[in-house]
């Protein structure tokens, strides 16, 4: 049902902060190196965690955020699982390019303006036609209106894009999940185990939630 190149799980960062500029790391991040958290409010306690690993410019991950993307919101939104986002940033290199990295700081910057589950299912929905070609400047821009960023917040996106507050941030994210095994995307764990899509042999996206939710007990 789905292809994906996920390779072994990386371990959750279990440091915890506020995040923000000052801290290193984007709000909502579990730590300096760790995943955004994209529901905290919703998570029920003891609802499993699921962890996805993906790359803003990998085409397997739009295909599986198409097929998957609002069942795992409404999974978030139900509080039946605390989904942790891990943003990487490998397929700069495979494509000569910096399109990962700049995406990945443009949704962190948007995770200080509470957005980041607007911003990151925007930028998926706003993919470019063709792998490696990337994301200008002025896209990452429209995405954000997109994503509901305006005002004083939206003055406040633009200048930590412009500063490049969380290029570091992304670039510890890539190399803590690489060093754990993760070289490809998307991949996901369910509570700290691999959660291979194809392994499963998940058939729908109410598949996928029932394997989750069955993973997570």
């Amino acid at each position: 049902y789905f292809g994906s190149r996920s390779q072994a799980p990386a371990p959750t960062p279990t440091a915890s902060g506020t995040g923000g500029p000052q801290s290193g790391f984007p709000v909502g991040a579990t730590g300096p190196d760790g995943g955004i958290v994209a529901n905290p409010t919703t998570a029920k306690a003891g609802a499993p965690t699921l962890d996805i690993y993906e790359d803003f410019q990998c085409p397997a991950c739009g295909q599986v955020e198409q097929a998957l993307g609002s069942t795992i919101k409404k999974m978030a939104d139900a509080g039946e699982v605390k989904v942790i986002y891990h943003m990487k940033n490998f397929l700069d290199a495979n494509l000569n390019n910096d399109s990962s990295t700049r995406a990945g700081n443009a949704a962190a910057c948007a995770a200080d303006a509470g957005k980041f589950p607007a911003y990151h299912d925007a930028i998926y929905a706003n993919m470019p036609a063709q792998e490696g070609m990337g994301y200008t400047d002025a896209q990452l821009e429209k995405v954000a209106g997109t994503a509901g960023i305006t005002g004083s917040a939206l003055t406040t996106w633009k200048q930590c894009v412009s500063n490049k507050t969380y290029v570091d941030y992304v670039k510890r994210v890539e190399e803590s999940t690489a060093k754990a095994g993760i070289t490809g995307t998307p991949a996901f764990r369910v509570n700290g185990k691999d959660f291979k899509l194809q392994d499963q042999q998940v058939t729908s996206a109410e598949d996928f939630r029932t394997k989750v939710l069955a993973a997570g007990k």
